[in-house]
Parts: C-alpha cells; sequence; structure tokens
C-alpha cells in the first residue's frame, strides 16, 4: 500500500469515526405520529417559526430526545413542556437547558413541540389537542424504553409555566391505554410517574389532589403574581392526599427565572440542585 492510499485510508476512517461521534451527539427528532396530527394531517408540512429563544405555529407537534452517556444513564427519562403562554415555546431556556441539565446527571431529556390553542387563528384547545400532544408523548417515550435504556416506571413530566398547563392534563387522570387500538403506542400508559412544576400556570390545578397522583416538585418565586397561587394550592391539595410533594418559594424573585443560570439571585441561580436531590432522595435517579 503506497503512503497516499494510506493517507486516504486513515483520513476515511477518521471522517466516518468524526461522522459517527457527531450523529451520537445529535438529538433525535421524532414526530408525535407519523403522518401528522389526527384530524390535521394536511398540516404536518407547514414549517415551524424558529427565531431566537421561542419557536411557534407548531402543527406536527414532536419529541427531541436527548440522552446521557450510557454509562451514566439512571434508566430514569423526563419530558419537558417548555412554557411560553400557549402563544410560542420558550424552547432553548425551558427546553434544550434543563435538558442539558437532565442529562448531566444520567436522566433522558425528551422535549415536547406541543400545539398552541393561543396562537392568531389557532383551531386547537388545551383539553383536546394540548392534551393528546402530552399523552401521545408520554406513551411514545414508553415505546421506546429498550432502545433508550428507559425503565418504564421512572418516566416523569416537567413543566414551565403554561407548560406546568400542559403537565396538568395528564397528571391527574388514569393514563390508560386503550388495548384495542390499532397503533401500539396508543395501547400504553400515558400517566407520569413523577412531576416537576416550575412557575406552573393556574390552569388545570385540580380541586382534589387524587391519591395516584404522581410525586411532585414545585417551585416559584413568592413575587410571581401569576403562578406561585398555583404551588400554594397544590401543596396544600398534595398533603392533604397524602402524596409525596415537595416545594420550594423564594422571597425574591418573578416569573420566568428559566433554570436560573441567568438570575442575579443567589437562590435562584441555585435551584437545580435542589431537584437533583430530590429526584435522588426519591429514588427517581438514583446518584451514581
Amino acid at each position: 500500500m503506497s503512503t497516499y492510499t494510506r493517507f486516504l485510508l486513515q483520513t476515511l476512517i477518521c471522517s466516518l469515526f468524526l461522522a459517527t461521534a457527531i450523529a451520537q451527539d445529535t438529538p433525535q427528532v421524532i414526530h408525535l405520529w407519523p403522518n401528522g396530527a389526527p384530524g390535521y394531517e394536511n398540516r404536518r408540512n407547514e414549517p415551524e417559526e424558529a427565531k431566537d429563544y421561542y419557536v411557534k405555529n407548531i402543527h406536527n407537534p414532536s419529541i427531541t430526545v436527548y440522552l446521557p452517556p450510557k454509562e451514566k444513564a439512571t434508566g430514569a427519562a423526563v419530558v419537558i413542556c417548555p412554557g411560553g403562554g400557549f402563544r410560542l415555546l420558550v424552547y432553548n431556556s425551558e427546553g434544550v437547558e434543563p435538558a442539558r441539565y437532565l442529562n448531566s446527571i444520567g436522566i433522558a431529556a425528551i422535549i415536547l413541540k406541543y400545539r398552541l390553542f393561543r396562537e392568531e387563528g389557532s383551531p386547537y384547545t388545551l383539553e383536546k389537542e394540548i392534551r393528546q400532544d402530552a399523552y401521545r408523548a408520554m406513551r411514545l417515550v414508553r415505546s421506546h424504553a429498550a432502545d433508550w435504556n428507559i425503565d418504564t416506571a421512572r418516566v416523569g413530566i416537567w413543566g414551565f409555566s403554561a407548560g406546568g398547563e400542559v403537565v396538568a392534563q395528564v397528571a391527574y387522570a388514569s393514563g390508560a391505554g386503550d388495548p384495542q387500538a390499532k397503533d401500539p403506542v396508543d395501547r400504553l400508559n400515558g400517566k407520569p410517574s413523577f412531576q416537576v412544576l416550575v412557575y406552573p400556570g393556574p390552569l388545570g390545578v385540580p380541586e382534589q389532589v387524587p391519591a395516584n397522583a404522581p410525586p411532585a416538585f414545585l417551585i416559584a418565586a413568592n413575587e410571581d403574581e401569576c403562578c406561585s397561587v398555583p404551588i400554594v394550592q397544590l401543596l396544600q391539595r398534595y398533603r392533604a392526599a397524602k402524596v409525596p410533594v415537595e416545594a420550594h418559594i423564594f422571597a425574591n424573585g418573578a416569573h420566568a427565572f428559566n433554570m436560573g443560570y441567568r438570575s442575579n439571585l443567589q437562590s435562584l441561580k441555585a435551584w437545580p440542585p435542589l431537584l437533583t436531590n430530590w429526584l435522588a432522595d426519591s429514588n427517581i435517579s438514583p446518584r451514581k
């Protein structure tokens, strides 16, 4: 073999290795339904609008999958629902950033792009299409449990602001699948194993928390006029139901502090470790 041929071969091998590494690091995007959302299949090819921090004009809902390194994976998984008032999704700071945090502690992260009922001209509703998106996302994640090294008993859901109202659509009902469904994904359980609510909106807070509600981690700032009250209500109702709950209300800070990374307040900068501790202490994601 000539020196030049050997050089070409080595270059090809390096290129293939690099391509493989990049592919492994690239998050996987999966549409919730292969042919588009039921009843809206004709809108599946409408392009989303993404700019700076947000995504909107979502008519073909999807999940974006971030998996932790295999040697670090704990088997837990979380579906993340970004906020944005159902007019857009705050995708980077309430989707990608929490996904990377979860991966750093060995948890699979799945960002849900759900449909938006407050966009101008939207035909969708929270109680029908958006609930449908959330259930389908939970079931789709469980359907990939073997591929993604996930324990189906430890698949939770996390909502920021309006995303917390999405969570409420699936957290308190049975979530049972349809055993007669043609699509095997729809036969699976869609109820989350646990929930994380970060300054959740008021829609969907149950008058009474059922005894089978998922354990909850709740967090907000006291000065958040919109979304600190739901935390107080849920804490009281969880305690009445005797369902495990942990709640944190910070004295300072307003709405939308996201992961706290850009806050000037030390308490908000330091909130993610509180969640890490709760996940470990609740045996959802034990430390390795």
